[in-house]
């Protein structure tokens, strides 16, 4: 599909240009997909609950805490990439419900055929745009968004306007979570701008990000989660969960938010541009 050629072993030719799967020879049973030398995921097929990337914890505490533990989630995962946060739910949480659009048909077979998903997992794989596939689906369907859409390195501007976050918010149920993974550098102009935008939206809002990245003094991810419901974020457990992390995080909430974002415009589809460009060296 897609055009789709093999190159060699764990490296394919897909729609969005060259991927490739990386084992980490240290630990087996461990792999990082790379898309044109872009890390994108990183998975433990022998363990999926371990999580690599800072970013991924984030969005796992989230999934942790708001709802008993091991009870099932319908789950909307934006972005595919290795599937690790589908892979995730369905190792934490038997039963769960997972949907899954990821705009790369290539990219889907290639990860699949390489790294198989679980047995018996309801994890559907749907190859379409993001927004596309929002604007399609039945209202009050999932109990949680995960939005983490990028081409190359960069979140496309189609997926940040008031428009798009609209239509994603109406497919919640009532106490559903939007969780966004976002990339930003100084001045978190992009971040504030998406933050502003679901404020507009949401009832409730909150921001996690390493205090380094708040203070602009690196490029870095950026996780938002939003909620109708006011106190349906499980705020203590998030912020225990970034503070105990290796790359500890910090929440941002209430007037500290309000503050950080101070002066952001909502973007809307007529402003919207795509998340900065990572600084080269980065990765």
């Amino acid at each position: 599909m897609g055009g789709r050629k093999r190159v060699s072993g764990t490296v394919a030719q897909v729609d969005g240009g060259v991927a490739e799967l990386r084992p980490d020879d240290g630990r087996p049973g461990r792999w990082t997909l790379l898309l044109d030398g872009y890390p994108q995921s990183a998975l433990d097929v022998e363990d999926p609950r371990r999580l690599d990337f800072e970013y991924m914890r984030r969005i796992a505490s989230v999934l942790d805490a708001m709802a008993p533990p091991g009870a099932p989630l319908s789950v909307l995962h934006l972005g595919g990439g290795a599937l690790t946060m589908p892979r995730y739910v369905a190792a934490t949480r038997t039963g769960s419900s997972q949907r899954v659009v990821e705009r790369d048909a290539a990219l889907i077979d290639f990860v699949r055929r390489e790294l198989p998903l679980p047995r018996g997992a309801d994890i559907r794989v749907r190859a379409a745009d993001a927004r596309e596939a929002v604007e399609s689906l039945a209202p009050g369907r999932f109990d949680l968004v995960v939005a983490d859409v990028y081409a190359g390195a960069r979140v496309p501007a189609h997926l940040t306007s008031l428009e798009f976050l609209t239509a994603a918010a109406r497919l919640l149920r009532p106490g559903g979570l939007y969780v966004a993974n976002l990339a930003d550098g100084s001045g978190l102009a992009f971040a504030r701008g998406q933050a502003a935008t679901l404020r507009r939206i949401y009832g409730d809002l909150v921001l996690l990000a390493e205090p380094s990245v708040l203070r602009g003094r690196r490029f870095g991810n950026v996780i938002l989660v939003a909620s109708q419901a006011a106190g349906r974020i499980p705020q203590a457990p998030l912020a225990r969960a970034g503070a105990a992390d290796p790359f500890p995080a910090r929440l941002v909430s209430g007037e500290d938010l309000t503050r950080l974002i101070a002066g952001a415009a909502v973007v809307t589809d007529a402003t919207a541009v795509a998340s900065p460009t990572p600084p080269a060296g980065l990765f």
